[in-house]
């Protein structure tokens, strides 16, 4: 079975990684679980998923902090994790999100839309791999950005840019002066599949201009973000 079929579920409710995992299986994927966070890193490191669906209200230790954790690893950095969970506020979901999260998956769910969302994330990464070979390095002043180490720098020092920062960052600065509109740029770096609302953009972007600086990034009322230098 291809390593891209492999995917580790981790939630402390015992039935719902037995229906899961029943149901990913049928699908062919080889599937593992894990009942807390703890155990979540140490599966992970011994299976070595391309996929993890992650609980965020654990014992112990939440599904943010292992997802944190995990991304500080580079085995992981091309992972998916889409965090499970019945919490729907704005806040969780940006947290989850920039935590280094790739989805956000929301309870309860139905098996069969799980299995559309999962597809949905694997052609997401498979469309993204094959992109590989057009990424280079595009410099904006003292602002540079290596679309093949995913690393920002301005004056030559790293800035620590989250997942979602860089790929809003590089969303915005492929077409200097076009405006992105807020849909566009939620189902660009989002995707059709995750729910998330206009406070999401706004929060990243907030974020964006505290590391860049505030001479890139221009707000369009009512409409969206461009990107000019």
């Amino acid at each position: 079975m291809s390593p891209r079929n492999k995917i580790l579920i981790v939630d402390d409710e015992e039935d719902i990684l037995e229906v899961l995992k029943y149901n990913l299986e049928k699908e062919g994927y080889m599937v593992e679980t894990a009942g807390d966070g703890i155990a979540a890193i140490k599966k992970a490191h011994i299976f070595f998923p391309n996929l993890i669906i992650l609980d965020i209200m654990m014992p112990g230790m939440d599904g943010i902090e292992v997802c944190q954790k995990l991304r500080t690893d580079p085995r992981f950095e091309d992972t998916i994790i889409a965090f499970l969970t019945a919490r729907s506020e704005a806040f969780t979901q940006i947290t989850a999100l920039d935590s280094g999260g790739d989805d956000f998956i929301n309870k309860p769910i139905k098996p069969n839309v799980l299995k559309s969302r999962i597809n949905a994330l694997f052609r997401r990464q498979a469309q993204s791999v094959g992109n590989d070979n057009v990424r280079n390095i595009a410099s904006f002043g003292k602002l540079e950005i290596d679309f093949e180490q995913f690393k920002v720098t301005i004056d030559g020092k790293d800035v620590g840019l989250a997942k979602k920062e860089f790929e809003l960052l590089s969303l915005l600065s492929s077409k200097q002066g076009k405006v992105f509109k807020r849909s566009e740029i939620l189902n660009t770096i989002w995707g059709h599949e995750v729910i998330v609302g206009d406070r999401t953009i706004d929060v990243h972007v907030r974020k964006l201009r505290e590391k860049i600086g505030e001479d890139y990034i221009y707000t369009m009322k009512g409409v969206g973000y461009k990107f000019e230098f």
